[in-house]
């Protein structure tokens, strides 16, 4: 399978268990999805069974797990079944639950990756969709002690580094580190999630972890306790006994860690269950300390906000060939050397256009602005950028060179970066509203390297020449 496709399981997959915090038992079923899907949640238990997207935006609450909501519903602890689903480079899938939570099984991902291995892939034809970070992206949370960040990767995989720190004589300081998303099967799907014995009172008695025990999160004892406070304990979990001594420090469970650094490999599970919520592949390093699925989430909104205004920029790809020449140009514009500052038009269309100057330290207005610093003045950027708008109005009417265009307004002028000698600025233009009586209302931006580095809303009549 080319890495390029999107891909489904083959045959549907159930699980039936209890949910770590709701304490329901549930059925999940994981069906085939078609191309372009992403991952679905479905409450079959509810009226017209609604659907939840798998989107960050439908992020309702992050204590001890994520929970998404729309239509009314809700899916609790989606971040192992979504962790999996990535883990295995599954594009689609639609999950079907027939109540609230996500059943917690031994509170890792192993089962859900064994069974969609198990399932095996069908291959589609739409391309995969990826997000490629070209740029830092970082995120902190003072209060909880949070730090993120992404940074490019050379490599186009998916990295992720993740250090925690509790300042738990049990726990420690851990690390965990995966370098492609192959090694998610084999070195993060077996490890559970994990607790403190002295967490456990506090999360109970706010409703939550009603179906927890030993066999499905490691629970750590950091010192002694009385048989009056186990009971206690048990009492909130809706236990009669929690069966353990309180009398030792260390892992309380049965079975040992499944690998000594099993807690920051879970936490590092997590984050690509939420990362998940992003319904792309990404291709970054996220460097994670002390994460949590408060951050995870919030760091995924920062990222969804960059990967869609990265999206909505135009085809900013100088090299293709110009729809309109310089000769073109100037047989429609009345502007000549030293103020034509259009060099070519690479793409045009009833809604928008796309042209563009190059910068040399040969302009005359270099001469006596700046000197010895060049930089080019806003005010010419504003003028190349309202030509432009000018060949997209004039292109409007059958004879253009019978017309003129003036420029009535020119609101929102931001200036972002310094255009030097050398660049070549990428001017975008698009309709706001539809053309009505000669007045075009125009959106411009104007890009070098693909960053942003002045935008302006224009309104220009076109008015004919008698």
């Amino acid at each position: 399978m080319s890495k390029q496709q999107q891909r489904t399981i083959k045959k549907a997959i159930a699980f039936t268990g209890i949910g770590l915090h709701t304490g329901e038992v549930t059925t999940m079923t994981v069906h085939p999805a078609p191309e372009n899907h992403g991952y679905k949640f479905m409450r079959s238990d509810l009226a017209d069974n609604p659907l939840i997207d798998a989107d960050v935006d439908r992020v309702v609450s992050t204590q001890r797990g994520t929970t998404l909501e729309q239509n009314g519903a809700q899916a609790h602890t989606t971040e192992h079944i979504l962790a999996a689903l990535y883990g295995c480079e599954v594009d689609n899938a639609l999950i079907e639950l027939t109540g609230p939570e996500i059943p917690i099984l031994d509170g890792s991902a192993i089962a859900f990756v064994e069974a969609i291995e198990a399932s095996g892939y069908k291959e589609q034809k739409a391309d995969r969709h990826y997000y490629k970070l070209t740029s830092n992206l970082a995120y902190e949370d003072h209060e909880k002690d949070v730090e993120m960040m992404a940074v490019p990767e050379p490599q186009d995989e998916f990295r992720l580094t993740v250090m925690v720190d509790y300042r738990s004589p049990v726990l420690g300081t851990q690390h965990a580190s995966m370098y492609k998303v192959s090694e998610f099967k084999t070195e993060i799907a077996s490890c559970r999630t994990f607790v403190f014995l002295k967490e456990v009172k506090q999360l109970a008695s706010s409703g939550l972890i009603k179906g927890g025990d030993l066999n499905n999160a490691v629970v750590l004892i950091e010192r002694e306790y009385s048989d009056e406070e186990l009971h206690e304990i048990a009492q909130l979990l809706g236990k009669e006994d929690l069966k353990i001594r309180g009398d030792v420090t260390g892992v309380l469970n049965t079975s040992p860690l499944r690998f000594q650094n099993e807690p920051a490999r879970h936490k590092l599970l997590d984050i690509m269950g939420d990362l998940a919520l992003l319904g792309v592949f990404i291709q970054a390093h996220i460097l994670a300390a002390r994460p949590g699925h408060s951050g995870n989430v919030s760091f995924a909104k920062i990222l969804k906000k960059k990967m869609n205004e990265e999206n909505s920029l135009p085809n900013l790809n100088t090299e293709r060939p110009a729809v309109l020449d310089i000769n073109q140009i100037s047989a429609m514009l009345p502007h000549r050397y030293p103020f034509l500052l259009v060099d070519k038009i690479l793409e045009l269309n009833n809604e928008s256009i796309i042209g563009l100057k190059n910068v040399t330290y040969n302009e005359p207005f270099f001469q006596g602005h700046f000197p010895g610093n060049p930089v080019m003045p806003g005010v010419l950027q504003v003028e190349a950028m309202a030509q432009v708008g000018g060949i997209f109005a004039l292109n409007t009417v059958p004879d253009p060179e019978n017309y003129t265009t003036y420029f009535l307004k020119i609101d929102n002028v931001k200036f972002k970066k310094k255009v030097l000698p050398g660049d070549t600025i990428v001017f975008h233009l698009e309709l706001n509203s539809p053309i009505r009586r000669g007045l075009v209302n125009m959106r411009g931006r104007g890009f070098v390297q693909g960053q942003l580095v002045s935008e302006a809303t224009m309104l220009a009549q076109i008015v004919k020449e008698r």
